[in-house]
């Protein structure tokens, strides 16, 4: 997942003689209408609110190179130099398995099997194997096609008093699900994908909240901040909030009309 954060330059912008806009605009609106539709991952484009940008283009591919080629592609268009990027974050998209992966680890002790051995390995990678082929929808979704989202990165702490890092699983397992307990309830509003980011990027995971009524982003995040591994141990970063905007509606955006549905 790429999530890109973009100001645009309006002075220049409404410089531009209306037809050369019109062009700009076209040929920015046919490369994200292949993208919204692209099999192999599909992207979308939000006007944000507030200070930090107004334009978010949020990117699925199935690799790091597909990600860049988007990236890139979008650099060329004419209409990159009336943005200008703020900033960006990129991560993947991952599933929590605390349980099945304490099963997991039971099952190979009971066997015999020596943690970290060459046999334990292999028998680790072979459960996850049935995991990606299982979950393989929730591995590679679809771009939720609600008209708001919320986007915001967060860590675990590791203060001097609270790690969450020196849990042992079998405790990280039993407030997690504490956690999920809460995001099940609201399963019908808001379309939740998490992602990791340790090792991409400056937080450890990145949290996309996907609703037709953003006053659920907002009810959700704050019923969470209550249970135990948000209230001692979470950390949040900068949240986005954005509207859909479709590539139909891309010249209206671009004219200073916020985007109506497709």
């Amino acid at each position: 997942m790429l999530h890109q954060m973009m100001r645009i330059r309006w002075t220049a912008w409404k410089m531009l003689p209306a037809f050369h806009q019109a062009e700009v605009v076209e040929e920015a609106a046919q490369l994200l209408s292949r993208m919204e539709t692209n099999a192999a991952g599909q992207s979308a484009a939000f006007s944000l609110l507030g200070h930090k940008g107004d334009l978010l283009l949020v990117h699925f591919r199935n690799s790091f190179d597909e990600l860049n080629q988007a990236e890139l592609q979008l650099s060329q268009l004419k209409l990159a130099e009336y943005l200008e990027t703020t900033t960006s974050y990129l991560s993947v998209v991952e599933l929590g398995l605390y349980e099945s992966s304490l099963k997991t680890y039971k099952l190979l002790a009971d066997r015999g099997i020596q943690a970290h051995t060459a046999e334990w390995n292999a028998e680790i990678e072979s459960v996850l194997n049935r995991q990606r082929e299982a979950m393989r929808p929730r591995l590679y979704p679809e771009m939720p096609a609600h008209r708001y989202i919320c986007f915001y990165p967060m860590d675990r702490r590791r203060g001097e008093m609270k790690n969450w890092y020196q849990l042992p699983m079998a405790e990280r397992r039993r407030q997690m699900e504490e956690h999920g307990m809460v995001g099940r309830r609201y399963a019908g509003e808001v379309k939740q994908i998490i992602s990791g980011s340790i090792g991409f990027d400056d937080w450890e995971w990145g949290v996309d909240l996907f609703a037709d009524d953003p006053l659920v982003f907002k009810k959700l995040i704050y019923e969470m901040r209550f249970d135990e591994v948000s209230a001692v141990y979470a950390l949040f970063g900068a949240f986005y909030v954005g509207v859909r905007c479709p590539s139909s509606q891309l010249g209206r955006l671009f004219s200073g009309e916020a985007p109506g549905k497709a």
